[in-house]
């Protein structure tokens, strides 16, 4: 098994570039037919939220609808999957980064009651509070 950097999933996502895209397309057909996987990290996954917004200007329900087809490709194991639908959800409905919402479900993961934070976004929500 190999893991994919965030720029693997931009291109399979954006296609902004021909000659990568088709590497990486090359990739999953090669994982495909050896019947073997590729991991993604949760924080690739964080990365690749951040460069569609800030770097291509996609709106949340874009970047939520890719992440969701991202999830099902055979090819492809990610790190957390339960910890990732669970804030792809909260990212989905509410006003944080997906990041931030990565953040919350990891530390409830931890046993954590929750997450100290200046962000007043996020102290909406009852999973964050001030120091």
């Amino acid at each position: 098994m190999i893991a994919l950097d965030t720029n693997i999933l931009v291109r399979i996502l954006v296609r902004d570039d021909p000659g990568q895209v088709q590497q990486a397309l090359r990739l999953l057909a090669r994982l495909e037919a050896s019947d073997d996987t590729a991991y993604v990290p949760v924080l690739v996954l964080c990365e690749l939220v951040w460069v569609l917004q800030a770097g291509y200007g996609h709106q949340r329900t874009a970047i939520v609808d890719a992440l969701r087809r991202l999830l099902t490709v055979r090819q492809l194991t990610f790190a957390e999957p339960d910890v990732v639908a669970r804030a792809l959800d909260a990212f989905g409905t509410g006003n944080g980064d997906f990041a931030d919402y990565v953040l919350r479900e990891q530390a409830r993961g931890a046993g954590c009651t929750a997450v100290a934070t200046f962000d007043k976004v996020l102290l909406k929500d009852e999973a964050f509070q001030l120091p």
